[in-house]
């Protein structure tokens, strides 16, 4: 229950793409959310009322003199209960009122007496969307501080390709639980990497494990919405790149360590939760090795691959590092011996037979005061708890290290 306790007012202008607001609405209600709707006339056109109604199970609001208000000031009631307002889809008409300050019915009134977050999701013709004037009211938007989604790219039913769609509203979702979640890692740049390398032995073999990337991809998702600037280095995985995370995808444990020592300068939390090959094949096949009857099998020399997690810990300022043990027995000797061993502050201990591929997981926390379990728990309620855990230390740190403090300012 992402959204549990939230009151969120959903605004609907006059676009096609209302029809996504309808399963928006869907994801918000299932999520916990409390959702009122209000339509512009012009979206009545494209959606009912009645509809909007039956999904969100409240009445919906168009008219600013709406009597059913005990004191027939709807812009203030409605407002005044939202925890956000989200206007999807924002036509391009609407943003030009709201850039200007106009109020001439009652979801742009609302949207001007509002108290509480505003979010604009546009939605229209990719000429509409690049002309000078949408653009200039987008800045000035964001001048007023209303955030504003960036449309995608595509088909649009004009018949037409380009910028203008509406956003899916499973991404939409996803932003405005990124709005309203506390940012205890406001500005801090993130590096995560996350699932399994893989290494060749010829074209059609290789060497990898179980690992998901699940517990690396909530660990994203967690950390971008408690604010944090997140890079994901991805090995083998086949999830969808969180919402406000940036991505890259790699395939041996040579090109994530690479990939990671290029971008670790500029880094303030640095967590290794991809479950890389210790070792990898001395010299890789250009053809598919054979067997052949009777003869003895082709041999196989492996050398080590580099250590990511203790070389970026050995840096001479390197950032908080955290670590993940996948064990498969002896937790709590192998995890505080592997801590000590790569020389980081925390590492996040768990068996991994138990949990890979899984929803679920169960780890143990090893810093240096000692160990402390967590519960049993999906790997998304997991995260943002692993997250809490780890924005504690870092600020923690920052009220004891100078250089930290001043690396915290600078974010």
């Amino acid at each position: 229950m992402n959204l549990a306790g939230k009151h969120l007012l959903l605004g609907l202008t006059g676009s096609i793409a209302c029809y996504k607001s309808a399963e928006l609405t869907r994801l918000l209600t299932q999520a916990g959310a409390t959702v009122q709707v209000t339509m512009t006339e012009s979206a009545a056109q494209f959606i009912t009322p009645i509809t909007m109604q039956a999904l969100s199970g409240h009445p919906v609001y168009i008219s600013q003199y709406d009597a059913r208000i005990d004191n027939n000031m709807p812009h203030i009631a409605l407002s005044r209960r939202a925890d956000a307002i989200v206007i999807a889809p924002a036509s391009a008409d609407f943003i030009a009122k709201l850039a200007t300050g106009l109020c001439d019915d009652l979801l742009s009134t609302l949207a001007i007496a509002r108290d509480c977050p505003l979010l604009i999701v546009p939605a229209m013709n990719r000429q509409m969307w690049q002309n000078s004037a949408t653009q200039r009211n987008v800045v000035q938007l964001r001048c007023d501080d209303i955030i504003v989604l960036d449309p995608d790219a595509g088909s649009q039913a004009c018949g037409e390709i380009g910028n203008g769609r509406m956003l899916e509203p499973q991404a939409i979702y996803e932003a405005i639980i990124a709005l309203l979640h506390p940012k205890k890692l406001s500005g801090k740049r993130i590096l995560i990497t996350a699932g399994a390398t893989f290494e060749p032995i010829d074209p059609v073999r290789g060497i990898t494990n179980r690992s998901s990337g699940k517990m690396g991809f909530a660990l994203a998702r967690a950390a971008a919405q408690a604010g944090g600037r997140v890079h994901l280095i991805a090995g083998l995985v086949e999830l969808a790149t969180p919402w406000g995370v940036s991505r890259e995808n790699i395939q041996t444990a040579q090109q994530m360590y690479n990939s990671v020592m290029a971008t670790i300068a500029d880094i303030d939390i640095f967590i290794a939760v991809a479950a890389v090959g210790d070792w990898r094949a001395a010299q890789v096949s250009e053809h598919k090795l054979k067997k052949a009857a009777g003869q003895p099998l082709p041999p196989l020399h492996f050398v080590e691959n580099p250590d990511i997690l203790a070389s970026v810990a050995a840096l001479p300022t390197p950032p908080y590092c955290v670590g993940f043990a996948a064990e498969s027995s002896e937790l709590s000797i192998n995890g505080e011996a592997k801590r000590r061993r790569k020389n980081v502050p925390l590492l996040i201990g768990n068996l991994g037979p138990k949990t890979f591929g899984k929803d679920g997981n169960e780890v143990v926390l090893f810093d240096k005061t000692g160990s402390t379990p967590l519960p049993l728990a999906d790997k998304q309620s997991l995260a943002r708890t692993l997250v809490d855990e780890i924005a504690q230390r870092v600020l923690g740190n920052t009220l004891h290290d100078p250089g930290a403090m001043h690396q915290l300012s600078d974010c």
